[in-house]
């Protein structure tokens, strides 16, 4: 006996189940309604046509592999998208079809929609602030989020904004950074304080990710005005990664409504992302702008002696002994981000419960060369110019002149550049031994340097060949 398209579909979903996560099924596959199987064709109904624009986008190959294993080779699938209707616009066709078998899609003329009860608010938010769930890590504080050079005035900013938040002029405060250097951290730490200091108030964290996928699920149940109210109830939105945003015009549009509304009402707005606002490509101007309204700060690589505060404290929460020796050697050259300090110690934790080995400078160096590159030498500021001025066959003594000449201009600012990059020296330790120059001058050449291997393919290569033999 034939199996009718419900059954055939009850055995898609069973296929898919095991293949995707469970929040991927329920929301993407669960609500697709199998219409009918006539011959080779096999025709879905989807919500709407952002569900359909969806799954063409991100989930067409696993629909196309279910189906090649249900239906055998020979399938064509069709949609029938449902739009519009319940708001006084007529339905419309599209021609939404994946053709697996290489056959001309049949058009398809949807039927009307009937109108549905709109839910609740999206995501795992309950309105009741009794029952409001923050989404904060309490272990994530200010306690145990350690003051250094490379992050002491956003630390305090924060510190400001969680005493009196909404009502200072770092609103909104944009955090930006490399991934691991602590933008997660301080948000929450920024959200826990509020909490204790303030429990009535409403403060949720939540990824960029988790708001596009809300969006998405308000889209798909019809239920968009529910989101903003839920998002505009907020005293406090601490939004993490904002960069994930880029290129979704209308999740853009929907964030900038709810930046406007929170911010009119003096809520607070706590952004992060890896970039600063002005290097958002992809982002409407005008959320940029909103973006740029409060404080921007950036989050810096820690510098030595905040490495070795963040690792004598972990490596005493772990309960481990490292001779002196083994921690030098992880502090000096575990430089880039908190998170590979972790991944370090967590190594060195598994070797010792699991292997029985013992922690000394060996098993170190061994341990951190499968993660990171390890330098073979400890850069100077003098080591860099040498290097530099070599390349460019250029005498040293010339860097500290007050030549403007192309070549040496840009020797000294490369100089700058890879001292910065490879040393702990402050900028104006930098300046004070590259020429003579303050630290704003360090920043404009760094700038200078970063904007021309951006666009100049190759002075680009140029600095990679020197970063090849500083690393030697």
């Amino acid at each position: 006996m034939q199996k009718d398209s419900k059954q055939l579909w009850a055995e898609c979903l069973a296929v898919i189940k095991d293949i995707v996560p469970q929040a991927t099924y329920k929301t993407w596959f669960l609500p697709i309604e199998p219409l009918s199987y006539e011959g080779n064709k096999f025709t879905i109904q989807v919500p709407t046509q952002f569900f359909y624009e969806y799954l063409e986008a991100n989930l067409v190959n696993i629909l196309k592999m279910t189906l090649k294993r249900v239906f055998g080779e020979n399938i064509t699938l069709k949609y029938r998208v449902l739009v519009g209707s319940g708001y006084g616009t007529p339905p419309k066709s599209h021609p939404g079809d994946i053709v697996i078998a290489g056959q001309e899609p049949e058009k398809l003329v949807p039927e009307p929609r009937n109108k549905q009860e709109p839910t609740k608010a999206p995501g795992p938010f309950p309105v009741p602030i009794q029952d409001f769930e923050t989404q904060l890590i309490p272990r994530y504080n200010f306690d145990n989020f350690y003051e250094g050079l490379s992050n002491r005035l956003v630390r305090a900013v924060s510190l400001k904004i969680a005493s009196e938040p909404g009502k200072t002029a770092f609103n909104p405060l944009f955090i930006y950074g490399a991934s691991g250097v602590g933008k997660t951290h301080l948000c929450h730490a920024i959200g826990v304080k509020i909490r204790d200091l303030y429990p009535t108030k409403r403060v949720l964290y939540a990824s960029s990710n988790l708001f596009r996928l809300q969006y998405t699920d308000a889209v798909r149940k019809n239920s968009i005005n529910d989101f903003l109210s839920f998002y505009q109830s907020l005293d406090v939105l601490i939004l993490d990664d904002i960069h994930e945003l880029i290129g979704l015009n209308k999740t853009q549009e929907t964030f900038f409504q709810i930046f406007n509304n929170l911010h009119q009402l003096g809520k607070q707005l706590i952004l992060t992302c890896d970039r600063a606002p002005v290097d958002l490509q992809g982002m409407e101007e005008r959320l940029i702008s909103r973006l740029k309204w409060g404080m921007t700060a950036q989050l810096e690589r820690p510098e030595l002696e905040l490495r070795k505060k963040i690792l004598r404290n972990k490596i005493e929460l772990e309960g481990l002994e490292i001779p002196d020796d083994v921690f030098d050697f992880i502090a000096e050259n575990v430089t880039e981000n908190v998170r590979d300090l972790e991944g370090v110690l967590v190594s060195l934790m598994a070797n010792t419960v699991v292997a029985g080995k013992e922690i000394d400078l060996s098993l170190a160096k061994q341990v951190i060369s499968q993660s990171i590159r390890l330098e073979r030498k400890q850069l100077t500021i003098k080591a860099i110019q040498e290097i530099v001025c070599r390349y460019f066959n250029i005498n040293e003594s010339l860097i500290h002149t007050k030549s403007r000449k192309r070549e040496i201009v840009q020797a000294r600012q490369i100089t700058m550049y890879f001292s910065k990059k490879y040393t702990d020296s402050s900028l104006a330790h930098i300046g004070k031994v590259v020429g003579g120059k303050d630290h704003a001058t360090v920043l404009y050449a760094i700038k200078m340097v970063e904007d021309q291997m951006a666009v100049n393919k190759p002075f680009k290569s140029t600095m990679t060949t020197l970063e090849t033999c500083l690393r030697k």
